[in-house]
Order: C-alpha cells, then sequence, then structure tokens
C-alpha cells in the first residue's frame, strides 16, 4: 500500500490535473511540504493501532502522510466535493484503509466504540469551534485518544495559556481541565498555498482521564467560560450577579485572572440560571 501511495504524482500536480483550487469560503490553505506532512502525522502517538479521522483533507497531503506512517486507518471529512477526483485516486491506492465523507465536520457524528485520534491542518474559519465541539466530546465521554491539530499560532498559543498569560482565555480554560497540552512546532506561512499571513503552529492535545473525572457538567462549564471571557475586561460582579465570596473571590476579579481550578469550582457550585 505504501508503494502505491509513493507512486502517486505530486498534490500539486494532482491538483492542475483536477482543476482544484484553494477556496476562501472554505478557509483553505493547502500544505505540499511533504518533510513537514510527515512530521505532522508521525506526531501521532500509537498510530499504527489507530484510526485518525481527519477534516479538511483537501488534496490529500497530509492524508497520504497518514498513511504512510502506518494509520490503521484515515476517516478524511470533506466539505469540498470538488476535491473527490484526487481523494478517489488516494482511496484507490490505500487498499481499504482510507475513508472519505463528504460533508460538514461540525455535523457529521462518528461513532466508534474503540477510539480514534484526530490529525488535521484545520480549516482556519472553522479550527476553533470544531475543537470546543471535540473537547466536549471528550468530557461526554467519547474515546477521542489524541488530536494533534495545526491552527494559525496565536489559536495555538491560546490553547497551551496558563493564567498570567497574555493569550489565556476560554480555550486555555476548558482545553487544559480536559487534556494535557503542548505545542510540538511552528510551520511558517511559506508551506502553505495560498500563503497566509500568519504563522501556523501544531497542537497536540491528549485527554487526562483523572482531569476528566472532575467535570461535573461539561455544558455548563462552557457556559460560565463564554459568559466571563465574554467580557473579559470587565469585573466578575458586574457580569454575574452572585456571593463571590463563597469561591474565594472578591468580586473585582476579571476572568483573565482565575484560573482553571477556579473556574471549575465556580462552575460545579453555580446557579445555572445565573449563566
Amino acid at each position: 500500500m505504501i508503494n502505491k501511495i509513493l507512486s502517486l504524482p505530486p498534490v500539486s500536480e494532482m491538483m492542475r490535473a483536477s482543476g482544484l483550487e484553494p477556496k476562501k469560503q472554505f478557509g483553505q490553505n493547502f500544505l505540499f511540504d511533504l518533510n513537514l506532512t510527515g512530521r505532522i502525522a508521525r506526531s501521532v502517538p500509537d498510530i499504527e493501532k489507530t484510526i485518525v479521522v481527519e477534516v479538511g483533507p483537501g488534496p490529500g497531503g497530509l492524508t497520504r502522510a497518514l498513511l504512510i506512517a502506518g494509520a490503521k486507518k484515515v476517516i478524511a471529512i470533506e466539505k469540498d466535493k470538488t476535491a473527490g477526483a484526487i481523494l478517489s485516486q488516494i482511496i484507490d491506492a490505500s487498499d481499504g484503509k482510507l475513508e472519505v465523507i463528504f460533508g460538514d465536520a461540525l455535523r457529521i457524528k462518528l461513532e466508534n466504540k474503540t477510539g480514534y485520534a484526530i490529525c488535521s491542518n484545520l480549516p482556519y474559519n472553522v479550527g476553533t469551534e470544531l475543537l470546543i465541539g471535540w473537547l466536549q466530546k471528550i468530557a461526554s465521554g467519547e474515546k477521542i485518544k489524541s488530536l494533534t491539530l495545526m491552527f494559525q499560532k496565536e489559536v495555538a498559543e491560546r490553547i497551551v495559556a496558563h493564567v498570567g498569560d497574555k493569550q489565556y482565555g476560554r480555550l486555555a480554560v476548558l482545553s487544559n481541565l480536559i487534556a494535557d497540552t503542548k505545542i510540538l512546532f511552528d510551520v511558517p506561512n511559506t508551506a502553505f498555498v495560498p500563503r497566509p499571513k500568519v504563522q501556523s503552529a501544531v497542537v497536540q492535545i491528549i485527554p487526562n482521564a483523572k482531569k476528566i473525572k472532575q467535570i461535573k457538567d461539561i455544558k455548563k462549564l462552557e457556559k460560565l467560560t463564554a459568559k466571563l471571557f465574554g467580557q473579559r475586561r470587565k469585573m466578575i460582579r458586574g457580569i454575574i450577579k452572585t456571593d463571590w465570596e463563597r469561591f474565594g473571590l472578591l468580586g473585582t476579579e476579571r476572568a483573565e485572572e482565575i484560573d482553571a481550578k477556579k473556574f471549575l469550582e465556580i462552575a460545579d457550585k453555580i446557579d445555572v440560571n445565573l449563566l
């Protein structure tokens, strides 16, 4: 199978032959660099034993790398049906290890009792929304083993931030109450077609079972973080009227001054009707 994948024409050549071009409405920036796609794919933990879900494969550069790296199976979710001609060629070369689902990743439900990993060069316009949805699924018991994701560098820094950091916010609270996070490496904008104005970074998010057990209501936690960080420059007592002293707070704090564990404590005890 690997030899069949390696014998396919270069991604850029397949794009020219099929007439596929990046589409701004889908937030598409394609990655052609084989060294980078290979490095991302090899970063997926236990890839040879794992089903890997990829969102937005486009012309299949990362898809090929995941197959070459030995993924047990790759499930690629693509909204742009014009990528079908290229992806069908990769399917033919994959010996049954690639499945392509055409549709919106925000609405597709994956059912897999054995679990799966997610590895994607995420479309810029929906990356954050997808991540929050996956975090909710993890907290609700879905077996997502790991997430290896490329974001704009600014978003990546927001995911791994801690209280006191400039980038600290809702994404950091939710991510780090559910998982262990780290930036694996940066990716220059010159690696993409078309070239975006911003730099990117690959983030790895590994669900942490001990952390997840402490979350009683993920939706309530989401509402709390959305409400407080939605007005992050205001004092918390001006956003939610409650007795903040019972949480060990004065109420004069701002959301960016409250650490993740305190958010969890507040979410456990606060009246949901206040959110």
